[in-house]
């Protein structure tokens, strides 16, 4: 019997277009995108499905990939796929555990949409950046980065692909060593803040307290956490690892090996683009991974599962 893993992507995998083949299509999922505009005041359709300049902007970009790989997800349910685990790089962590039951959709959406503001606006625009490490072992990366002040590691995505954060001229001095001491490339973000950094630590102190006014409900299934990359059963552990989760390390790599550990087989990666395909490919070739990015990849992917 197969182990299934519904995994979400983090920031980065919007595009306009997303889920609007899914609204088209489906009446759930309309209502999903419906009631997101609704809470949120802003319109889902136009922020979601046509080219603008907000999509972007981490303040927006965070409620629309939530909502668009929540509506995607109510559609992949009716198809009769369900998850026994779930987790999701960073900002997917949300619709991981709105998903595994730990909180409402509707929660997830508000709340993401006050997460965007304060990450974006924690750290001055200029004064924090962020770079992909590529070909480079994460022990190497930490060796050389140790003694370099303000600069830490956010995301070990797989190997040979990390990410670091930090002070902007302390992420531009570990570029220079890091290539130095053999890194194949390290290239500069395009973000708007030193994500995943302890330069955010009081966004989460701030994010705690908007969590004060979310019910959690005990969850259904598990979900894998990005703060320790273990199984999360507790309801009663969620507020305080998504407060930590803001300016603590992202550890999807550990999380991935950590499912196959405890018998994941499958991984169904709901939401635009196929960054975390990518990712397993380098973490592991052992397991089937399957995308559902668009209406057509339902069918198939519930015809491969069945």
């Amino acid at each position: 019997m197969s182990k299934i893993a519904f995994i979400y992507p983090g920031q980065g995998a919007q595009k306009a277009g997303m889920g609007k083949d899914f609204y088209e299509n489906s009446e759930s999922a309309r209502a999903v995108f419906d009631r997101a505009s609704e809470i949120l005041d802003l319109d889902m359709k136009e922020l979601c499905f046509e080219e603008n300049d907000r999509l972007d902007l981490t303040e927006y970009t965070q409620a629309a990939l939530v909502t668009t790989c929540l509506a995607m997800t109510k559609v992949v349910s009716e198809h009769g796929i369900r998850p026994d685990v779930t987790a999701g790089l960073s900002l997917g962590e949300y619709c991981a555990i709105a998903v595994a039951g730990g909180m409402s959709g509707e929660d997830a959406i508000r709340t993401v949409r006050k997460r965007g503001i304060l990450m974006q606006n924690t750290v001055p625009a200029g004064e924090g950046a962020m770079a992909a490490v590529l070909g480079m072992e994460a022990s190497a990366i930490e060796e050389v980065i140790e003694d370099i002040e303000g600069v830490t590691i956010a995301n070990y995505n797989c190997p040979g692909q990390i990410v670091i954060t930090g002070v902007t001229a302390g992420v531009e001095d570990a570029s220079e060593k890091l290539k130095a001491a053999g890194a194949k490339r390290v290239v500069m973000l395009n973000v708007s803040g030193p994500f995943h950094s302890p330069l955010l630590k009081s966004a989460g102190e701030e994010l705690l307290k908007e969590l004060e006014n979310v019910e959690i409900h005990k969850l259904e299934i598990p979900y894998v956490t990005n703060v320790t990359a273990e199984y999360i059963q507790n309801e009663e552990e969620i507020k305080g690892l998504l407060g930590q989760q803001v300016s603590s390390s992202v550890r999807w790599e550990q999380s991935i090996r950590k499912m196959i550990e405890e018998g994941v087989d499958t991984f169904v990666e709901i939401g635009p683009g196929k960054t975390l395909a990518g990712f397993m490919r380098k973490i592991s070739r052992d397991v089937a991974m399957y995308n559902i990015g668009t209406w057509e990849d339902v069918e198939k992917v519930a015809e491969a599962l069945k």
